[in-house]
C-alpha cells in the first residue's frame, strides 16, 4: 500500500485522463511613494508597546516563543548620476526626496551605461526609484527627438494591483514634466476603446507577463512602433518568478527579446527584487542576458520587533487519531487583528490561501462587532478572484485609511504601495524566508518602528521554525529556483514564437539546449512545419493559448450563484477538484456559500448562500511510478535518487471541520475522475538490514515510512524556494519500481519545477532538518506539528514517529558528508 501527500498547489498540475544574514534584510526606508499620505509616526505606540498588550495575560505572554528586535539604521546618501535629466532630478526633488541613496545611484549608473542591472533590496528600500529616474530620463528625451515616437518603456508586475499602483507613482512623480511622459497601464482590465490609444500613444506601458504573453506579442505588428522604440523593460518583484511559473516567464521574455530584435531594438533589463540569494544569476536565467546585482541596501530603516508566536494546545479537543491539536493560525490571527484595530493600529494580515483571508475577515469583523458596531466596516478581506471593480475599491479604502486592518493573501504583498502601516501579522510560514521579509517589511514604510509577528500553523516546518529562531533569523534567503529548459514549458512557447516569426536555425541558442530536441517532437504532432523559411504554426487557433503561464492550464471555472446566474469569480480549472467540488465551502467578500454541483466539462461550478459552522478540506490518493533514474548516489547500502516520475492521483472525498478548532466533523465520498502528471522527483530506498538496524519490523514499517515523508514534505521550504503546497509525496513499503522500501518527494507540476532537485543536492542537511523536527516535537505518537498532515489521503493512517525517527537517523548515519554536486 501507498501513502501519499498530494501538494494543494499539485493539482493544478494534473490533467484528466479520457549571502548576508536576514537580519540586515528588512529596511524600513524613509522614502516613499510620490504622493503618498503619511502619518504622524509621534502619536504612535512603540512596537514593544503594542506587542505588550498583545501578549498580556498567561494564557497569551506563553504563546510568544521569541522576540527579536531588528535596530534602526542610518541612510547612505550619493547624488543622481549626471547624465540623468535636470528636470528629471528636480521632479524627484519636489516629491520629497532630495537626494538618493547608493545604491539607487548605482543601479541608475548601470541602466545609463546600457547593462542590465538587478537591484535585491529590502522592501521600502526606494528600488521602485532607482529604476524610474533612468526610465523618466529616457522618456523626455524621447519626448524631444524631432521625428518619430521616441523612447518607450515596458513595466511588468507579476499581479494587475501592482502594475496600477505603479502608475499611479509614476504619474504622480512625473507631473512637472508635463506631456512627455504618459503611462498606461495594459491588462485583462483595460477598456477596449483604450487599447488603440495605449499602444500608439503611451510611451510607459505597465503589464504583467500573462498580458505579454497572451496580448502584447501575438499582435506585435501592432506594436511595432513601441517595440522598435523600446529602451527599458523593467521587471517588478523578480524573486515572485520562480518554479514553473518563473520558468514560463523566463520564455516570454525570450519571446520579446527576439521581436525587439526584429524591429531593431534590444532594450536594456531593470530588474527588483526582494533580497534574495545570487539576485544576478537568477536574473541572468529569467531574462537569458548577463545581469549586474546591486545589494548592498543604502537605505534607512526604523526599529523592528519580530515575534514569533505558537498558538496553544487545545486540551479539550483531539484530532485525527486522537492526536493533540493546536488552535487554528487562522482563528489566532482573527483574535489579533481584532485587538490591533481596537487599538487603532494599522494592520495587515498575510494569509496563505483565499479561503483564509476570508476567514479571519468575518471572525475579525465578528469579534470586533462585540465591542463597537462602528469597526467590523473598517476591516475586509482583499485577495485574488476578486472582480476588478471590487479590487479598485479595496485599493482606494487602504490607500485612505478607511480601513484599519486587512486580511490579505500574496496578492497585497506584491499588489500595492502601502504607507503608515503599524504592523504585519504572518499567517503560517509563507514558504520562504524571501516572501518572509517581503511581507514583514510592509509595516512602518514611512519610516517608523514596526511589529512584525509570524503565528505558526500547526505543521512541521512552522512548529520546527518558532523554536528555531536561528532559522529564520541567522541563515541567509534562498537562491530563486527556475528551470526555463522544462519541456512542458518550452514546448507552447515555441509553437507560440512560430506563430509570432517563423523559427530559425539563429533562434534555436535564444530559446536554449531543449530546443533542438523539441523541434521534431512538434512537428510529429503536426503543431509546427518545417519550410526554407524555417518552422512555421500549423493552426488556426492561437498558439499562446496553448499554455497558462501561471502553470494551472485549462480554462478558468466560473463560480456561479446558481438562484441568479451571478458570476461571483473563478478558480482555476486545474484547482477545481479540492476547491469548489459538490459539497464545498466556498468564500467570496466574507459571504459563505455551498457548492450544489461542479460541472466541469462547462467549467463552471454552481454555488448557492449558506452559512455552514464547518470548512471543508478535500482528500485524495496517488500512486507513482518511475520513468527514467537521471541520478543516484549510495548512502551505505540505501540509495538516493533523482529522476522523472509518472503520478496519477484521484480526489476521493473531503472532510468538514468545525471553523475555530478544526475538529473533524465528518468525511463525505467524491466521484471525481483521476489526474495524471509527469513530472520530477526525488526518492530514497533502504534495504532489509537498515530497517533491522533501526528496529523497524514490518508492522510499524508502513507508518515509519509515511511519517518520514509527511514531515520531509513540510521541511524542504527550508532548502527551496517552494512551499509545502508546491511538492507532493508517496511511501511505499515496497514499491514495484525499486523492489525496496521508498519515500518520494515530487514537484506538482509537468515537468518539474525544480524543487525535487534542489531536494537531492541538499538531502543531508534536508533529512536531517527533518528527522531533528520530529523528534523535538512534544507529542507522544505524531500530531499536524510533526507527522501529520491536513492533505493525507490515507487520513493520516498508519504513523509511527518513533519509527521514523530511527528509520531517518540510520539512513543519515551513512548518508556521504559532501552534497552531490549542486545544479547549474
Amino acid at each position: 500500500m501507498a501513502f501519499n501527500h498530494l501538494p494543494a498547489g499539485a493539482h493544478d498540475a494534473f490533467r484528466p485522463l479520457s549571502r548576508t544574514p536576514v537580519t540586515h534584510s528588512v529596511p524600513m526606508a524613509n522614502t516613499h511613494g510620490p504622493g503618498r499620505p503619511t502619518a504622524d509616526a509621534d502619536s504612535r505606540p512603540t512596537p514593544d508597546t503594542v506587542l505588550d498588550r498583545l501578549s498580556r495575560g498567561p494564557s497569551r505572554s506563553a504563546r510568544i516563543t521569541h522576540t527579536e528586535h531588528l535596530p534602526p539604521r542610518e541612510g547612505r546618501h550619493a547624488v543622481w548620476p549626471d547624465r540623468i535629466r535636470t528636470d528629471v532630478v528636480a521632479a524627484i526633488q519636489s516629491a520629497g526626496i532630495g537626494h538618493p541613496w547608493e545604491h539607487q545611484a548605482a543601479a541608475a549608473e548601470h541602466a545609463l551605461d546600457g547593462e542590465s542591472v538587478v537591484v535585491a533590496t529590502g522592501t521600502a528600500s526606494g528600488k521602485s526609484l532607482a529604476y524610474l529616474a533612468p526610465v523618466l530620463s529616457a522618456l523626455v528625451d524621447g519626448a524631444q527627438a524631432p521625428n518619430g515616437r521616441g523612447a518607450t518603456t515596458l513595466y511588468l508586475a507579476p499581479t494587475k494591483a501592482l502594475a496600477a499602483d505603479q502608475r499611479r507613482a509614476v504619474r504622480d512623480l512625473a507631473a512637472p514634466l508635463g506631456n512627455a511622459v504618459r503611462p498606461a497601464v495594459y491588462d485583462g482590465d483595460t477598456p477596449v476603446e483604450e487599447r488603440e490609444w495605449v499602444r500608439q500613444y503611451a510611451n510607459h506601458v505597465l503589464t504583467n507577463p500573462d498580458m505579454l504573453h497572451r496580448g502584447i506579442l501575438p499582435a506585435h505588428p501592432r506594436w511595432s512602433s513601441f517595440l522598435r522604440a523600446l529602451r527599458y523593460v523593467v521587471i517588478d518583484e523578480c524573486h515572485t518568478y520562480r518554479g514553473v511559473f518563473g520558468s514560463h516567464v523566463a520564455q516570454v521574455l525570450r519571446r520579446l527579446r527576439r521581436l525587439c530584435a526584429r524591429y531593431g531594438s534590444q532594450p536594456v533589463f531593470l530588474l527588483a527584487s526582494a533580497t534574495a540569494s545570487e539576485p544576478a544569476a537568477a536574473a541572468s536565467r529569467l531574462t537569458g542576458v548577463p545581469v549586474i546585482e546591486i545589494t548592498d541596501d543604502a537605505s534607512p530603516r526604523g526599529e523592528v520587533v519580530f515575534a514569533l508566536w505558537e498558538p496553544p494546545l487545545l486540551t479539550e479537543l483531539r484530532g485525527e487519531r486522537g492526536a493533540p491539536v493546536r488552535r487554528t493560525a487562522t482563528a489566532e490571527t482573527a483574535d489579533l487583528l481584532a485587538d490591533l484595530v481596537v487599538q487603532g493600529v494599522r494592520t495587515v494580515a498575510f494569509v496563505r490561501s483565499r479561503r483564509g483571508a476570508e476567514l479571519i475577515s468575518v471572525i475579525t469583523q465578528e469579534r470586533l462587532a462585540q465591542v463597537d458596531r462602528s469597526l467590523p466596516r473598517r476591516v475586509a478581506a482583499y485577495r485574488g478572484g476578486y472582480l476588478p471593480e471590487e479590487r479598485r475599491a479595496l485599493e482606494r479604502a487602504l490607500h485612505s485609511g478607511e480601513l484599519l486592518g486587512l486580511a490579505a493573501t500574496t496578492a497585497l504583498e506584491l499588489g500595492i504601495d502601502v504607507s503608515g502601516l503599524d504592523a504585519v501579522l504572518i499567517t503560517g510560514y509563507p514558504g520562504t524566508r524571501a516572501s518572509l521579509w517581503q511581507q514583514a517589511g510592509r509595516a512602518g514604510r514611512s519610516g517608523q518602528g514596526a511589529l512584525a509577528v509570524l503565528i505558526a500553523r500547526d505543521d512541521p516546518l512552522d512548529t520546527y521554525l518558532v523554536h528555531h529562531p536561528e532559522a529564520l533569523f541567522r541563515q541567509p534567503v534562498e537562491a530563486t529556483v527556475l528551470d526555463p529548459d522544462n519541456p512542458y514549458v518550452l514546448a507552447p512557447h515555441l509553437c507560440a514564437a512560430a506563430e509570432e516569426l517563423p523559427l530559425t536555425e539563429a533562434d534555436l541558442d535564444l530559446f536554449g539546449p531543449t530546443t533542438k530536441e523539441l523541434l521534431p517532437q512538434l512537428e510529429a504532432a503536426k503543431l509546427l512545419r518545417r519550410r526554407a523559411s524555417g518552422w512555421h504554426w500549423t493552426r488556426r487557433e492561437r498558439a499562446s493559448d496553448l499554455t497558462d503561464i501561471r502553470g494551472g492550464g485549462g480554462r478558468p471555472v466560473q463560480i456561479v450563484e446558481a438562484s441568479t446566474g451571478r458570476l461571483l469569480g473563478t478558480v482555476d480549472e486545474s484547482a477545481a477538484h479540492t476547491t469548489v467540488h459538490e459539497g464545498a465551502v466556498h468564500l467570496h467578500q466574507g459571504r459563505t456559500y455551498l457548492v450544489q454541483h461542479l460541472d466541469l466539462e462547462g467549467s463552471a461550478a454552481l454555488v448557492e448562500a449558506a452559512d455552514p459552522p464547518f470548512s471543508t478540506t478535500a482528500r485524495d490518493t496517488t500512486s507513482i511510478s518511475v520513468l527514467e533514474t537521471e541520478t543516484e548516489i549510495p548512502w551505505g547500502s540505501a540509495r538516493l535518487c533523482f529522476g522523472s516520475v509518472e503520478v496519477t492521483n484521484q480526489v476521493v472525498s473531503y472532510l468538514r471541520r468545525k471553523l475555530i478548532t478544526g475538529e473533524v466533523l465528518g468525511e463525505a465520498k467524491l466521484d471525481l475522475p483521476p489526474r495524471t502528471l509527469r513530472t520530477r522527483a526525488v526518492w530514497w530506498t533502504v534495504t532489509e538490514d537498515q530497517l533491522d538496524e533501526a528496529r523497524i519490523n514490518p508492522e510499524i514499517l508502513g507508518g515509519a515510512l509515511h511519517a518520514a515523508e509527511h514531515a520531509s514534505i513540510g521541511m524542504l521550504p527550508l532548502f527551496a524556494t517552494c512551499d509545502r503546497w508546491d511538492i507532493g509525496g508517496v511511501s511505499v513499503p515496497l514499491h514495484p519500481d525499486t523492489l525496496l522500501p521508498t519515500v518520494f518527494v515530487y514537484d506538482g507540476h509537468p515537468g518539474g519545477a525544480g524543487f525535487a532537485e534542489r531536494a537531492f543536492h541538499t538531502a543531508r542537511a534536508w533529512l536531517t532538518a527533518t528527522r531533528d523536527a520530529i523528534a523535538a516535537c512534544e507529542c507522544e505518537a505524531g500530531c499536524p506539528s510533526c507527522i501529520q498532515s491536513p492533505k493525507c489521503g490515507n487520513g493520516n493512517d498508519p504513523l509511527h514517529k518513533r519509527g521514523a525517527i530511527r528509520l531517518l537517523t540510520r539512513l543519515l548515519s551513512e548518508s556521504p558528508s559532501d552534497a552531490p554536486p549542486a545544479p547549474p
